[in-house]
């Protein structure tokens, strides 16, 4: 029996981080920077004003005073960043709006609130102190500044920062295109009237698959006949980074997945020592067959998960979602995780690591409790209705056959 340890090594290892590509700014929300962004100018290049005033030389308005106004004539009035900077004569002042580069002379700027808002000469009752309202150059970053670093999540306020750069496109690691394809005669989809087994993989998967940053294409129910089976997978190969597959593992003469697979690529289909998820299947599949493709030499992974929809969602959150990260270029791939003390005991199938999903309850300054959803020595008990209600998962390793009330739990949090 493989190990969970060596499950998700081997899972890990066909995960490899999607190509990257050059895209315009606006596409990159929500991608992984793949190459530094490094500022190639200083920002701002040109002295700017921050309000609404008049540029003045400071020396000008010594010993300005509201006893001993200083009249300046107003030379010009720029409001537009294309404008030329202006040169600002001795004794003189030039008009400008919030934003604009400064005039070539002026040194400071003085608030139309502090003025009597002339517009052919200016009165002024104050002192200006050098570069009072001023943002200089390089005030905000200096070239050969690395702005954002590879390996950074990109949202509004990393755009932000590189459109105001001056990047138009950057290079990124696209999000991962991955198919779900529950397998199954006995499936339907949700709100059909047919009668048979309302398919919950599909949605669940769809909404982790996102939730982890990647992009889900969830296929209808498939059936277990070979050839149709074995059609649709083919169909699914040209527009997937990753296939997921749920149920066909078990050892029935309906089960026909394994036997789809194995031609297709290199599938390995193993009994994994963990309590739900035991059958498990991983490997690649040739993105050349059925329809042709860009890339006809190109594998394309695949994760077989078992049928069960607690199985199946539980398999995802220990292999398939640290997978995605890592297509997707993530560094931290992992779910957060912390010890907490079991509310109740419960025994746990020996050999085996156990994942049970609970309620996690408590803080890091007062500590944390977990407690079972239902109870863990029953497998027949893992429910849908109960694993709605967990926000966690308690692990039980393989070396341990019973959890005393008290006892330290590592759990894998699963909100938040």
């Amino acid at each position: 029996m493989k190990s969970v340890q060596d499950q998700l090594a081997a899972v890990l290892a066909v995960a490899v981080p999607v190509p990257a590509l050059d895209v315009v700014l606006t596409d990159a929300a929500g991608c992984i920077l793949a190459a530094d962004i490094v500022v190639t100018e200083d920002i701002p290049s040109r002295p700017l004003a921050t309000c609404d005033g008049y540029a003045v030389r400071s020396q000008d308005l010594v010993g300005a005073s509201p006893e001993n106004p200083v009249v300046l004539p107003v030379t010009h009035d720029v409001w537009s960043a294309a404008d030329e900077p202006f040169r600002l004569a001795p004794r003189q002042s030039v008009l400008v709006s919030s934003g604009v580069p400064m005039p070539v002379g002026a040194d400071a700027l003085v608030p139309v609130w502090a003025t009597d808002r002339g517009a052919a000469k200016v009165r002024v009752v104050t002192e200006a102190a050098p570069g009072a309202y001023v943002r200089q150059v390089g005030s905000d970053v200096r070239a050969g500044t690395v702005a954002l670093r590879h390996g950074t999540r990109l949202d509004a306020r990393q755009l932000a920062f590189a459109a105001s750069l001056g990047y138009a496109r950057i290079r990124v690691h696209p999000a991962p295109r991955v198919v779900i394809l529950p397998v199954g005669d006995e499936l339907v989809q949700p709100g059909s009237t047919r009668p048979g087994v309302f398919d919950a993989n599909g949605p669940s998967l769809r909404t982790a698959v996102q939730d982890a940053g990647a992009i889900a294409i969830q296929v209808a129910p498939v059936t277990d006949d070979q050839s149709r089976l074995r059609e649709m997978i083919e169909d699914q190969l040209v527009r997937a980074d990753l296939l997921i597959t749920t149920g066909g593992l078990s050892e029935g003469s309906h089960d026909t997945l394994k036997d789809v697979l194995a031609p297709l690529g290199t599938v390995r289909f193993d009994h994994v020592a963990m309590v739900p998820g035991r059958n498990q299947g991983i490997g690649t599949l040739h993105a050349g067959i059925g329809e042709s493709t860009d890339n006809p030499g190109d594998t394309i992974p695949v994760f077989s998960l078992p049928g069960h929809p607690v199985a199946a969602q539980i398999s995802y959150e220990v292999f398939v979602r640290p997978a995605l990260r890592a297509m997707a270029g993530y560094t931290d791939i992992y779910r957060p995780s912390v010890a907490a003390h079991a509310a109740v005991g419960w025994r746990s199938p020996a050999g085996v690591r156990q994942f049970v999903p609970a309620v996690l309850v408590g803080s890091p300054d007062g500590g944390y409790h977990v407690t079972p959803v239902g109870d863990p020595t029953r497998l027949e008990d893992l429910s849908v209705a109960g694993l709605a209600e967990a926000n966690a998962l308690a692990v039980v390793p393989e070396g341990e056959s019973e959890v005393r009330f008290g006892d330290r739990v590592h759990c894998l949090v699963l909100e938040g």
